[in-house]
Formats: C-alpha cells, structure tokens, sequence
C-alpha cells in the first residue's frame, strides 16, 4: 500500500511538467526582409493541451528596439484534434531604420499549485533595407535629377484655404446685401407686402392624409412609415389648432398639454389617444395590425380633425340661420335675421 501511494503521489507532481511537455510556443515574421516603412505581419502561436491555462502577454509598442506595433493583437483561438487548443496573436509591425533586428523571445506562463513556469518562444530575425535609387556605380554615366517626392496634402494644409473661402463668400454676400439694401431704398415705387393669410389647420391636415392615402404605405408592406407619418399628421395638427408642440413630446405628455388648454375627456380624446398609442406600439413595440386596422386608424384620424376642426361663421338656409363652432366646444348661436323689404 505505502508503495502505491508513492508511485500516485509520484504521478501527481510529474503530471503538470509532462504535460508542459506538450506546449508549443512560436513566434516570427512574416518575412526576413522589408524596406524601410514597409508593414510586415508578427504571428505568436500558441499550441497547448486544452486542459491547461495559459496566459498570452500582450506585445506593446515595439517587439524590439527600432521594430515598433503599428496595430494588434488580432487574437484567434481554434481546437485542433486530441483535445488541443491553438492561439494565435497577429501584430502589424514596421520599421523606419535599416539594419538588422532580432525579436525577444515571447513567453507563456502556467501559474499553478507547484509554481509559475515559462515557456519560450524561440528568436526571429528582420533585415530592414533601403530602396536603391541610383545604380551602384554613378562615375561611369550620368542621370537625371530625382524629383522631389511629393507628400500628400494633409488636412491642416486644407483648412486654411477653407477658411479663405468662406470669408471671401460671406465678404462678397455682404456686398451683394448692400447694394440690395441702397436699390430697395431708392425705389421711388413702394411696393406692397402681400400678405398670404395662413391655411387653417384642418385644411392643411385634410391635404396631408390625401398624401399620405395615395402613398399607400401600408399596402406597399411600409408599416411603420406609414403609422410614423399618420402621427406626424395629428401632432402638426394639434400644434397648428391647439398650440401643443408635441412633436418632441411623448403620448402621455400630448394628453396631458392638451387637457390644460381645456380639451375634454370625451370621444375625441379616446378616439386621439387610441391613435396615438396603436402608433406607438408598431413604431416601438414591432406590433404589425391587421389589414383592416391600418384603415381604422386613418378614418379615426380624419374624423378626429372633422369633429375638432374650427368652423367659421357660415350662413345656411335660406333665412340666414347661422351657428358658430369654436374647437371641439360646440356653441348655440342661431339668429334669426330678418329683412324688412319695403314695397
């Protein structure tokens, strides 16, 4: 019995370092030789039994002197066959100095009951050279002068130009508005505002639903479109009736100013809430009504601006019998007026 648990307590130690044996770490450039500025990839794998946690440090700003991280890591984890896991850390990397540079070696580390361990990676060399712009041998011919390189134009070379311009057009815009402002005055002829009076509100609401109806949004499969533009619809209608800007304001906040100006809880108050929040739940809620319901909603529309609508004084029948109709607030105010015709 003493020797079977020596040879377990044997294994237990052992186990972590024969797995360690299993662990594979590399890391290198894409290539041995760029030229000055170019960007080449610096790929750390990882390869290690699934059951082990291992950690990847995270490269930071060079992978050694003069070879500086441009971008990354881009991290990619994939399990391969027998129960093992492959990480793999891409870096863009580059370099603005030629010579020949060699990478540190990149570690993993395994922090478990029996300690910290390390495993390395190995080294990978990178020969930055410069572009030959010129044979090797100039005395035996002569060329031609290289041309300057030209740089690209960068935004703070832009933005002095763009501000030229704009003072150049507000300096010429206000010219053109004097000399408008001097030939207006020296006009000997006044000319007169025409005053185009303003629609009333019902009329511009009626124009707006005969839009909205030929459209046909609804049946085009715009369901949301069409109950967004038939509450747009009512809300310029109570702003332009009511004074309610509710166009920034929620259902309940509509309701709300609109009972301060005096409006009552009658039908039209059910049948403007009831629109409003069959609106709300399909522009917010994803709720899709049926066919016969996207019709409801804009018959209780029109009817609303119908029953709502400021009526001015009309005269009817043929004994000048008139009422007036001031909001949803319908007064008696019927006159009987009477011509006296003399012979």
């Amino acid at each position: 019995m003493g020797k079977l648990y020596y040879i377990l307590t044997l294994l237990a130690i052992t186990s972590p370092f024969l797995s360690g044996q299993n662990v594979a770490i590399t890391a290198e450039f894409d290539t041995t030789s760029i030229y000055i500025g170019d960007q080449v990839g610096y790929t750390v794998t990882l390869e290690q039994p699934n059951s082990l946690k291992l950690t990847l440090p995270q490269l930071k700003d060079t992978i050694c002197d003069k070879v500086e991280i441009l971008s990354g890591p881009f991290t990619d984890t994939s399990l391969l066959d027998g129960d093992r896991l492959r990480i793999i850390s891409r870096y863009i990397v580059t370099s603005f100095d030629s010579g020949y540079y060699t990478s540190h070696p990149v570690y993993s580390e395994l922090n478990d009951a029996t300690g910290i361990r390390r495993f390395y990676s190995g080294y990978s060399r990178l020969e930055v050279t410069r572009v030959n712009v010129a044979p090797a041998d100039t005395a035996a011919s002569y060329y031609d002068v290289i041309e300057p390189y030209k740089a690209p134009v960068t935004v703070d070379e832009v933005i002095p130009w763009v501000l030229y311009a704009l003072l150049a057009a507000l300096v010429v815009y206000g010219i053109y508005k004097l000399i408008y402002f001097i030939a207006k005055r020296n006009l000997k002829k006044e000319d007169k505002e025409v005053i185009v009076p303003k629609e009333p509100a019902h009329i511009i609401a009626f124009r707006e639903l005969d839009l909205l109806q030929e459209a046909q949004l609804w049946q085009k499969g715009e369901i949301k479109g069409y109950y967004t533009r038939l509450t747009e619809i009512v809300r310029q209608y109570l702003d332009n009736r009511y004074g309610i800007s509710s166009m920034e304001l929620t259902t309940g906040e509509t309701l709300d100013a609109l009972r301060k100006v005096g409006f009552k809880k009658d039908d039209n108050y059910a049948k403007l809430k009831r629109i409003l929040d069959g609106s709300d739940l399909v522009k917010f809620a994803k709720h899709k009504p049926q066919n016969d319901e996207h019709g409801g909603y804009f018959v209780d529309t029109k009817k609303f601006v119908e029953d709502t609508m400021e009526k001015t004084v009309e005269t009817v029948g043929p004994n000048n019998v008139q009422e007036v109709v001031v909001g949803n607030n319908k007064k008696s105010v019927v006159e009987q007026m009477k011509k006296e015709v003399k012979p």
